[in-house]
């Protein structure tokens, strides 16, 4: 059994789609002070790699986040489409823009340190800080 997949999926409005060669099957929830502002919430999401392709692309906004990443949301509907690290082009896609019936499982959760008391999951997760992040995703010219 693969551990990736294709997806495909869309913003609220539809003005925007993608189709994803190799969405991983492992989803990750971000507890960042960032994420949570962009949501509402923590951001769910799955890494889907380079290999993305998106329709109404002219609908795209980008948000230069930070020196080594930025987020894409549709300018229509205001849907977040993507987190994208800069140095790689590597995409981690909202699980919920994508069309999938696939056997997705919350593995992993980043910037616990920074999750607010009032929710949990109750899923065993691999958890790390903020900074264990930085130490193994960061890019050195930080």
């Amino acid at each position: 059994m693969s551990d990736k997949n294709e997806g495909t999926g869309s913003c609220l409005c539809g003005s925007v789609r993608v189709q994803v060669e190799k969405m991983s099957k492992k989803v990750g929830a971000c507890h960042c002070d960032m994420c949570r502002k962009w949501g509402g919430g923590p951001l769910i999401a799955t890494d889907c790699g380079t290999a993305v392709r998106f329709e109404g692309v002219e609908h795209i906004s980008v948000f230069d986040s930070s020196k080594w990443a930025e987020r894409g949301f549709c300018s229509q509907c205001g849907s977040h489409l993507f987190y994208r690290i800069k140095q790689s082009g590597r995409h981690v896609i909202p699980v919920g823009l994508l069309e999938t019936g696939q056997d997705l499982v919350l593995t992993h959760q980043v910037f616990i340190d920074e999750k607010p008391s009032f929710y949990h999951f109750s899923n065993e997760t691999r958890e790390m800080t903020g900074a264990e992040v930085f130490a193994k995703f960061a890019p050195s010219s930080q």
